[in-house]
């Protein structure tokens, strides 16, 4: 993989999922996943399954933040997801959204702090893909720990019940 800065604009679906891939495929250390509900990204996809468990079996210090709107797909509809964070419950963290930040609306995957793919709008195909460029990075990071900051654990490796 080269060192050199990479950024260049998406206008499909299928650019952004295989943008996806590529930075899942970068992350050594932290990915970080703001979205919708996952669903059109593709997070219950084979393909995207394993690339996740790659990456938290490389290391025990890996670490996988999603923050999501709705988390109704994951629950009904994504067992691969939710074996990942039954399997790696230590790595492994899904939010949803809080009231204030129901108005965030441009999914991000964000891995070390480097690398990104930016949706403009969950309803819109268009994206934009960077890699190797920490400075382009910060603000999205930013922006992500602030969507975090603003959202409540909402699915977790255990069933609570009587």
């Amino acid at each position: 993989m080269s060192d050199e800065p990479i950024s260049r604009y998406l206008s499909g679906r299928i650019e952004y999922q295989q943008a996806l891939d590529t930075v899942i495929e970068h992350a050594r250390h932290t990915l970080r996943i703001f979205d919708y509900d996952l669903h059109e990204g593709g997070y219950n996809a084979v393909q995207r399954y394993e690339r996740l468990k790659r990456f938290l079996l490389a290391s025990s210090s890996n670490r996988l933040f999603v923050v999501l709107h709705s988390v109704d797909y994951i629950n009904r509809e994504c067992p691969r997801i939710q074996h990942l964070l039954c399997e790696h419950s230590y790595a492994v963290f899904i939010h949803q959204t809080n009231s204030e930040a129901r108005m965030a609306c441009d999914p991000l995957l964000i891995a070390d702090d480097l690398h990104y793919v930016h949706r403009f709008h969950y309803e819109q195909p268009r994206a934009e893909l960077v890699l190797n460029d920490q400075k382009l990075t910060q603000p999205l990071l930013h922006r992500f720990e602030e969507i975090w900051h603003a959202s409540t654990q909402a699915v977790s490796a255990t069933t609570l019940g009587l």
